[in-house]
């Protein structure tokens, strides 16, 4: 079961560890958020909408005959909220303060998780579903 979900959703379990990896080493320093208003928030945006895109992609490319809307429920919207949080969590009370976790920082994750699920609904499963 393990092996099959390694095999099907490779690029999701990709940008999953990508995720915790950049979520719990230290944020170099850098003039962006000088330039860029909110840059930290788009940057969580953007992280969850491409990750949870391509969970929702791979998922119709792996199960294109049938769509378990409780399964796509929990693995491409809850799962992804739960671990933007318990990744607060960890920014928090596990990183020596090297790392801030940050409630809005959870709105944008959970903002970026709910985009992918309207594209996943919406676009996703029109273009790869036939």
């Amino acid at each position: 079961m393990i092996r099959d979900y390694i095999k099907n959703y490779r690029f999701s379990l990709f940008c999953i560890v990508l995720i915790w990896v950049l979520s719990l080493m230290p944020v170099p320093e850098t003039n962006l958020a000088e330039d860029i208003p909110f840059i930290d928030k788009w940057t969580h945006i953007v992280m969850y909408l491409g990750t949870c895109s391509i969970i929702w992609i791979e998922y119709y490319l792996k199960h294109k005959a049938e769509t378990n809307k409780i399964r796509l429920l929990i693995g491409a919207i809850i799962l992804p909220i739960l671990m933007s949080g318990i990744l607060e969590l960890l920014q928090e009370y596990c990183t020596g303060g090297l790392r801030n976790g940050d409630w809005i920082d959870l709105a944008a994750n959970t903002t970026g998780v709910v985009l992918a699920a309207i594209l996943g609904v919406f676009l996703f499963r029109r273009i790869l579903v036939k």
